[in-house]
């Protein structure tokens, strides 16, 4: 058995970085409850405002030993900036160091690779206007073909340009990815593009034939869709409830 280390930093940053340390501990911890995680792998990552500095997971711990305080500043190119035992998985940053570098306002990037997307993500036809879920990503999709572990710096370019603007990507064999202005909207968006996979693979998984949502209401719907996911209707919205449903599963990320 191994003992992890434990420390407080409530006391040593600053109230702004402690408030997002919460949030983003608090992420994880709702990631592993919905059962998105895959052991030590995969991220999410916060820009510190003001900064081009970012909090991520420490390497090597599971998403529900996930801290507020053990969680690791980093700068663009992964250097840890703080004194901390712990250390990252560099080759795990450099999707969300990419999209950081040029995308000002993607303050929280989710990385994940749970099995429904990776299944989407590699189909021909990708993802499919079967759901309502559906509707809040396909508005805003992108995709992403695989190049293998993501060690290569050369990749990071590519990788910017096939998200531009978005705020969802399906990584074709790999998974899905989305951002958003703060944690609440970034994990909201997973929540969406996670469910619309879910009911995409359901349907598919029947063997019958499935209605496509007709294109005139598809376009409508991708405008209502703009507008229930930005401001206070949106992650800001929901996201003070799924912040106390992780207090109730287990308060100890606020350590």
């Amino acid at each position: 058995m191994f003992d992890l280390p434990t420390f407080s930093l409530k006391d040593k940053v600053s109230e702004q970085e402690w408030n997002l340390r919460v949030d983003l501990a608090a992420c994880y911890r709702l990631v592993e409850h919905f059962g998105w995680g895959d052991l030590i792998y995969t991220h999410l990552s916060a820009r510190l405002p003001g900064t081009d500095h970012y909090l991520v997971n420490a390497f090597g711990l599971s998403f529900d030993e996930i801290t507020a305080s053990n969680l690791v500043k980093v700068d663009l190119a992964g250097n840890v900036i703080d004194d901390t035992p712990f250390t990252i998985n560099p080759a795990g940053f450099t999707i969300h160091s990419a999209i950081h570098e040029v995308r000002e306002d993607a303050h929280c990037v989710i990385h994940l690779h749970t099995k429904e997307t990776i299944a989407v993500a590699t189909l021909e036809a990708g993802l499919l206007p079967y759901s309502q879920y559906s509707m809040f990503s396909l508005s805003s999709l992108a995709y992403h073909g695989y190049e293998g572990l993501a060690v290569n710096a050369d990749e990071k370019k590519r990788l910017q340009d096939d998200l531009g603007l978005n705020n969802h990507m399906l990584l074709v064999n790999h998974g899905g990815l989305t951002v958003g202005l703060t944690i609440g909207d970034a994990f909201m968006r997973f929540y969406d593009l996670q469910k619309a996979c879910e009911v995409q693979l359901l349907l598919q998984s029947t063997g019958q034939a499935a209605t496509l949502v007709p294109q005139p209401i598809l376009d409508n719907i991708y405008q209502q869709a703009n507008v229930v996911h930005s401001g206070i209707t949106g992650g800001q919205k929901a996201w003070p409830a799924m912040l106390r449903k992780a207090y109730r599963l287990d308060p100890s990320f606020v350590a």
